[in-house]
């Protein structure tokens, strides 16, 4: 159970008037004047998804601000991620002009890291953007018509089973021109969001699914009964403009910072030397499985799944055992940076360690600051409040 005497500090700090003017935090802002216990109101869900952080859904990351408020203040040369996830430090790095380096065993995660912070020429995106919805349009008219349209066949058992036939084949139709473009990236980025939300699954229930959805059901988010989903187009060719006008958009702050996403085990992996800042949140014990939740993807790309090597996974559930050998992969990370990293260099861990497993000293560093926020804005399957600590440590 958390400490009670901080959870009531928390409480007493929301009758304050939380941190939102990110840009006013400088190196000598105290600790003790970060509160960050944001209620919607506070920081609404259209300011902690901005630009290419919603460019598709990833459970367990943290919000952008978070981030901004400690590179600001502590105002590092060279950020590491050794659990990039989504990215969302590699782009708040580079949009402070921060050189930045993130390292994750999911290759999705790497695609989807590497997508969001790539430099577009904006013009030939356009004109891909353009000719991919012109062919897709065209497709979808031959198939609600009835006639003359290409039919994919897979003898994969998950896009059979996931899909109805219709948004199989748009889906697939969209994979087969991906090859034409340069954006390649991107595009498989926009056809993986859009798989997510075109399965065969309840409208209520889009993160955990356990079986597909092929009857009529009672949809406990639209209060009424609604039918599984049968096309994928409307999710096509809405999410590939979402995605041109969000990259258009974070183009216009993206900075000439290098961005280094590195597809390795962060036990193991080859760095520069020189890190001064490790800034992360490491992937939950026990709660979150980080292959399974974009399954759909992995099969329709064909992506290697390293699910074996996750640190925490959700697979080995929250026992004893489990435990002991999250913090030991926790430790092997963070002792394996160490190597890389700048005397006196930060290493800055947001986590709910519930279980009390971070202790500094076992991985050559001490703690030198703390910041506890009250996560409270969840919704869906997800919701309900908890408690969030930013540990600082310093490499000694």
């Amino acid at each position: 159970m958390y400490d009670n005497v901080i959870a009531v500090e928390i409480a007493e700090k929301y009758k304050q008037k939380p941190l939102t003017d990110f840009a006013s935090v400088k190196n000598n802002t105290p600790l003790e004047a970060l509160n960050l216990n944001w209620r919607e109101q506070d920081l609404p869900e259209k300011q902690r998804t901005k630009h290419v952080h919603r460019l598709h859904p990833y459970m367990g990351k943290f919000i952008p601000q978070l981030v901004e408020i400690f590179l600001r203040k502590y105002q590092p040369k060279l950020v590491y991620d050794p659990f990039c996830g989504s990215g969302t430090t590699l782009v708040e790095s580079n949009a402070l002009g921060i050189d930045c380096i993130g390292t994750d065993i999911s290759i999705f995660n790497v695609l989807l890291s590497r997508v969001k912070t790539f430099q577009y020429d904006i013009d030939i995106l356009s004109d891909e953007v353009h000719s991919i919805l012109e062919k897709l349009k065209e497709y979808n008219q031959k198939i609600v018509a009835g006639k003359n349209y290409k039919q994919f066949k897979t003898n994969n058992e998950y896009l059979n089973n996931w899909f109805a036939e219709q948004s199989r084949n748009e889906l697939l139709f969209y994979l087969s021109l991906i090859t034409n473009y340069r954006c390649q990236g991107l595009f498989k980025i926009i056809l993986s969001r859009a798989a997510r939300s075109a399965r065969l699954v309840t409208h209520y229930d889009l993160d955990f699914p356990k079986e597909p959805q092929k009857e009529p059901y009672y949809c406990y988010k639209h209060r009424r009964t609604c039918q599984p989903v049968q096309e994928a187009y409307k999710f096509l060719h809405r999410y590939t403009l979402d995605a041109f006008s969000r990259v258009r958009e974070y183009s216009k702050l993206k900075t000439k910072a290098n961005v280094r996403v590195i597809h390795d085990d962060s036990r193991t992996v080859n760095l520069p030397k020189g890190i001064d800042m490790l800034f992360t949140s490491p992937p939950y014990l026990g709660l979150i499985d980080y292959h399974e939740q974009h399954k759909y993807a992995y099969e329709l790309l064909g992506l290697k799944n390293n699910e074996i090597r996750e640190i925490g996974a959700a697979k080995n559930g929250q026992s004893e055992q489990a435990k002991s050998n999250y913090i030991k992969g926790i430790n092997d990370v963070l002792l394996h940076t160490r190597e890389y990293m700048a005397k006196k260099a930060l290493a800055i861990i947001v986590v709910n360690d519930k279980y009390k497993l971070y202790a500094p000293e076992k991985a050559g560093f001490k703690e030198i600051g703390r910041v506890e926020r009250h996560v409270n804005r969840r919704t869906g399957r997800r919701s309900g409040a908890f408690y969030e600590s930013i540990l600082i440590w310093e490499k000694i």
